[in-house]
């Protein structure tokens, strides 16, 4: 195997703007981030669709889905 080829794996500590941090392993020692599943829409459970002119009823109707 070559000597040197792969970078020193190191504890990272992830910090996002909303304050959370938590810890994983990279080649860095710290990252900073803008969103994380703390406070992502999606994983925080207070996402919403956006009905523009009836499209998800028109989906739903040429579906059949209730």
């Amino acid at each position: 195997m070559k000597k040197d080829l792969h970078p020193n794996v190191v504890a990272c500590t992830v910090t996002c703007a909303c304050g959370n941090s938590f810890t994983t392993t990279s080649i860095k020692e710290a990252v900073r981030v803008d969103i994380c599943s703390e406070c992502h829409p999606f994983f925080t459970g207070s996402e919403r669709q956006v009905d523009t002119a009836g499209r998800i009823d028109k989906f739903k109707k040429r579906y059949q889905l209730s």
